[in-house]
């Protein structure tokens, strides 16, 4: 089992990766935003909205709940929005965070997945998956981006430690 400390070290990591990310996504027009360009979804605004969904999905289903749908990328028309909404699942998820121990990572979590199909795992099981399910989708990000010749953020690991020293 993974420590709760380097969740919490991976998660301040894939926030800073999404913060850089954002801020290259504000350079973007509205319509470079909005455009579909063919890729798990349909554009950069669905992408990110997808991201900072299941962000909220985990954490509902942290807390017992389980909702049959991420709230729809149209609620998302800007990079602002975007970012406000993701700043109040970020908030949750580290108060979250902070009030779980070690022994707690261990403990099963049943929920209903959107498919509506059972499923029992363990919390730190949910944690590694929400943080490689982020980091799957935002490399695709970067391909959008460099799809519509903006210049992505670098968001390595490397680099995240490199500007915490």
């Amino acid at each position: 089992m993974i420590p709760l400390a380097v969740f919490q070290r991976l998660f301040d990591y894939n926030w800073w990766a999404r913060d850089r990310q954002l801020e290259a996504c504000a350079a973007l027009t509205t319509e470079q935003f909005l455009r579909p360009l063919g890729s798990s979804f349909s554009s950069v605004r669905d992408t990110l909205a997808h991201l900072v969904g299941v962000e909220w999905l985990y954490l509902e289903r942290w807390h017992g709940r389980s909702p049959r749908a991420l709230p729809t990328p149209q609620g998302y028309p800007t990079v602002a929005t975007l970012r406000q909404r993701w700043a109040e699942v970020e908030q949750q998820l580290r108060h979250c965070l902070a009030r779980t121990t070690d022994a707690e990572l261990a403990e099963t979590l049943t929920f209903t997945t959107m498919r509506g199909e059972p499923r029992t795992t363990t919390r730190w099981e949910t944690l590694y998956h929400l943080l490689n399910h982020q980091s799957y989708h935002r490399g695709q990000v970067t391909t959008l981006l460099r799809q519509l010749g903006a210049a992505p953020a670098a968001v390595d690991f490397y680099v995240f430690l490199d500007a915490r020293r």
